[in-house]
């Protein structure tokens, strides 16, 4: 199944990574000579037409270029840690907003996290809102799509990983005091919820972000943010 993909810095990182889409598009009076210069090099002609039809076909602002592709591709868990730089690795449960998550592989690429694992039900996909939100980082951070979040923590653990939940509790310390010099599993629950019951039952350590003003929670890609760089931080990564 294709999906629409827009937006220049979009567009670039997906075809900068060798992808080549089904179809392009760009506004008539277009001026993307570094984008169109990717396309020739693939073969693939660009369709001038207005405006309007770009507006049809994009959910957003499409900067005057839209591809077509042949969907978002999820990778095999087994294959990021076995390609993973830096033993670093975010869980999401639950997340349903495109862009929390487009938002959260943008900062994933920023700080160099392995990979991101989300689950296949009550979990939002990749799609074309994730991917404009993330500005290119849905092509560089792999996501890895499992059945069941509980278990792929167990396999995770026995696989010398270490997992950090994001949930206040009574045992719970503050974002700058639990160990980073072992491979992580960050695990970051949804927006309305927070983390289920079962997945934080497979937490080793419960982290929480202190707050001092009226507002009791983060929104998740900005809690997502604050952990990942202090984790990059305190590695000297």
């Amino acid at each position: 199944m294709s999906e629409i993909l827009y937006g220049k810095n979009n567009v670039l990182a997906y075809l900068k990574n060798g992808n080549r889409p089904l179809k392009a598009y760009s506004l008539k009076q277009g001026n993307l000579n570094e984008i169109e210069g990717l396309l020739k090099k693939m073969n693939v002609s660009v369709q001038r037409v207005d405006k309007k039809q770009l507006d049809q076909k994009a959910n957003g602002n499409h900067q005057g270029i839209l591809l077509e592709i042949d969907g978002y591709k999820t990778t095999p868990l087994e294959s990021i840690i076995q390609n993973g730089a830096h033993k670093l690795l975010v869980m999401l449960d639950q997340v349903e907003d495109p862009h929390n998550l487009g938002a959260i592989l943008r900062t994933c690429d920023a700080v160099g996290v392995d990979g991101v694992i989300i689950g296949k039900h009550r979990s939002v996909g990749l799609n074309a809102t994730v991917a404009k939100v993330s500005t290119g980082a849905i092509h560089t951070v792999p996501v890895a799509s499992v059945t069941n979040l509980s278990q792929t923590l167990q396999s995770l653990k026995e696989q010398g990983y270490w997992v950090v939940a994001c949930e206040n509790g009574v045992d719970a310390v503050s974002y700058t005091q639990f160990p980073v010099d072992m491979p992580l599993v960050i695990v970051m629950g949804s927006e309305g919820k927070g983390i289920s019951r079962i997945v934080k039952e497979n937490a080793d350590i419960l982290v929480t972000i202190p707050m001092v003003g009226t507002v009791n929670s983060l929104n998740v890609s900005v809690a997502s943010a604050v952990i990942l760089y202090e984790v990059m931080r305190r590695r000297g990564d």
